[in-house]
């Protein structure tokens, strides 16, 4: 609960999936937050994920069992909480002899001992077991097993080159990360938090019982805060804030990995994804995007300061297409990339020798020394974002005596509160009530918003009534609810995070939607600032 004196129970750093899904059990718990992010709610690393839920199938190689048993018993709570940004794929695993392991796993040491003759290879029984430990670790409900698949005149193989001949069919999800983060921060917001974006924390003081915050906001106003406790969730910055903003002396460091994709147009007519193998051990995934596109991706390369914006670099798009063409029978050239994304992950530094090797589990380290608490999150995945802020909320338990328990298992994210089968259902009803609506418009707005789709159209019987047409079916009425509901402030927060409606239009359709959305801030002053 709030004090008389404006101090609330926490103040959280970061509106990434970590500082927002923290905000949102801390809230429904009935704490009182306050929630401060820089730039806008995913744009950093939660916005530039592979996009998937899933388990991690090769962190079993680095015998990381506990973190893939509980990222895959996660996917089938999150399919439920949010069947419309969230959804199950096929995953497609070609097998052939030249596969081999990364050197520093631990899998590929112990048979490097007790089987030499393999020289690195990984062999099929070992895929197999591997897949067969990914169907067994989490238990499975929703999501069909393993399968053995043939690659001769089947769909799966037509885009292959000859040499793969068969091919083992897995599970996992694929979830649009940034509208998760910002579905979180509504739902915070719904149980009493209060969200600030683009505002940036610019010092914190330490006191016996609290801490005095001092932010500054987009219009340059500054303002303090006070917090029974801090959670530092800044991703790449959490660093940065231990040492210059809270000014800690804590030994924990983190290790900056940057991950880059690509897409390009479609490369294949199935709607199922690849899994392929490198033969330098690594892998990567080619899913379908945006049903136009196929993303590719990712790689495993050092980070060294999280001020430099992470770009795909031209070496590390090569090595993707290099990989790639290594499979597809159509040869890509960087002539076939229509865009490219990079994102950094924040990994708790545990000494590991790669990139590729270093820990994707999360570490909590809970500062009481000198003072009111700070809660430093490291690491992460995707899919294990609301057991992450079920531990956060476990941690700082005793600095919150009688705090109810968890209760976020079985609460649906906004516009998710409907059956994970139903998606076909709510298109065709959307385009019942609203008979101009294509079925490709029906199914990108329920695909977005979910039940909260009819909200943003009521009242619509032609697209004229939607006001404004952007272009690719963003109106009016959808970017006034961004503004209003989402956080949204730059056309780049629509086209990039709320949707990835910027690979359709072009440079003269999204200036014009940032002069639109610049004069509806200047008439509106009090609803922008609240967004």
């Amino acid at each position: 609960m709030t004090e008389a004196d404006g101090t609330v129970d926490l103040f959280v750093i970061g509106g990434g999936i970590n500082g927002c899904g923290i905000a949102r059990d801390a809230a429904g718990r009935g704490l009182s937050v306050t929630l401060a992010e820089m730039g806008d709610l995913a744009q950093a690393t939660s916005s530039a994920s592979t996009k998937l839920f899933h388990g991690g199938l090769r962190y079993l190689e680095y015998f990381e069992f506990r973190l893939v048993r509980e990222a895959l018993i996660e996917r089938e709570v999150l399919l439920r909480a949010m069947p419309h940004i969230s959804w199950p794929m096929r995953f497609v695993l070609p097998w052939h002899p030249d596969m081999r392991f990364e050197q520093d796993t631990p899998t590929s040491k112990l048979l490097g001992v007790v089987m030499p003759w393999m020289k690195g290879r990984r062999p099929s029984w070992l895929i197999r077991l591997g897949l067969f430990l990914y169907d067994t670790l989490g238990g499975r409900r929703i999501l069909p097993g393993t399968r053995t698949l043939s690659l001769t005149d089947t769909p799966e193989g037509a885009p292959l080159q000859d040499r793969f001949l068969h091919a083992y069919e897995y599970s996992d999800c694929w979830v649009e990360d940034s509208r998760l983060v910002v579905l979180n921060a509504r739902d915070a917001e719904a149980r009493g938090a209060t969200v600030m974006v683009g505002t940036k924390v610019l010092s914190a003081d330490r006191h016996a019982d609290h801490w005095v915050v001092t932010t500054r906001d987009a219009d340059g106003i500054t303002r303090q805060h006070r917090a029974r406790m801090l959670v530092n969730a800044a991703g790449p910055w959490v660093g940065e804030i231990i040492r210059g903003t809270l000014r800690l002396n804590a030994t924990d460091g983190v290790r900056l990995v940057r991950g880059s994709h690509i897409v390009t147009q479609r490369l294949y007519d199935h709607d199922k994804c690849y899994f392929f193998q490198g033969t330098d051990g690594r892998i990567i995934f080619a899913i379908p995007y945006e049903t136009d596109f196929t993303l590719i991706g990712t790689t495993d390369a050092e980070h060294d300061d999280p001020a430099v914006k992470p770009d795909c670099t031209p070496g590390e798009r090569d090595y993707l297409l290099d990989f790639a063409n290594q499979y597809f029978r159509r040869q890509l050239t960087a002539e076939d990339v229509v865009w490219s994304y990079s994102g950094v992950r924040p990994l708790y530094d545990d000494g590991a020798q790669s990139a590729s090797a270093a820990t994707r589990d999360y570490t909590l380290k809970l500062d009481r020394t000198g003072g009111a608490p700070v809660l430093n999150v490291f690491g992460g995945k995707i899919t294990t974002y609301r057991r992450l802020a079920e531990s956060a909320l476990q941690k700082i338990a005793p600095v919150f005596p009688g705090l109810p328990g968890p209760w976020t298992r079985e609460a649906s994210l906004p516009g998710g509160d409907f059956p994970v089968d139903g998606v076909d259902a709510l298109v065709a009803r959307l385009r019942a009530d609203h008979p101009f609506l294509t079925e490709r418009w029906a199914l990108r707005l329920v695909r977005a918003y979910g039940t909260e789709a009819a909200a943003i159209l009521q009242g619509a019987r032609s697209a004229a009534d939607l006001g404004r047409d952007f272009g690719a079916t963003l109106t009016e009425a959808e970017v006034i609810w961004l503004m209003d509901r989402e956080h949204a402030r730059r056309a780049e927060d629509v086209l990039w995070r709320r949707s990835k409606l910027g690979l359709r239009l072009d440079a003269g359709q999204a200036a014009a939607l940032e002069d639109w959305m610049a004069a509806r801030r200047a008439r509106e002053p009090g609803r922008a600032a609240a967004s």
